[in-house]
């Protein structure tokens, strides 16, 4: 495994040995890791923060009257809204089960856009 002390020492033989070392040395050294790091920002971490974001707005924009499922499986109509809960109505027999607004996983009620 490559770490900074394997690269520092290189770098120190490659000088007593009398070859030049330049700032471009550590450049192409470093370059691969920081291109790892990039890359996986791209496809890892933004990705991930974008669908955060979604799923947050969808909670905020829950309504009474909403078909939703909870990250349990449960589906439901909401009821009644709290600030950090919300109660669902359940099969036919109307039970009610209050959950918390973030385990709320998907909402399949669709509402038109606000006119402004």
């Amino acid at each position: 495994m490559l770490n900074l002390s394997t690269i520092i020492y290189t770098a120190n033989q490659a000088a007593a040995a009398g070859e030049e070392i330049t700032i471009w040395t550590y450049v192409y050294t470093f370059a691969p890791f920081i291109i790892i790091l990039v890359v996986m920002y791209f496809f890892m971490i933004r990705p991930q923060k974008k669908k955060q974001k979604e799923e947050e707005k969808m909670r905020a924009d829950l309504q009474l009257g909403d078909e939703v499922t909870t990250i349990g499986g449960i589906t439901g109509i909401i009821v009644r809204k709290g600030e950090d809960t919300v109660v669902i109505e359940t099969g036919g027999d109307r039970s009610k089960i209050r959950v918390k607004t973030w385990a709320i996983q998907s909402n399949a009620t669709i509402h038109d856009a606000k006119e402004e």
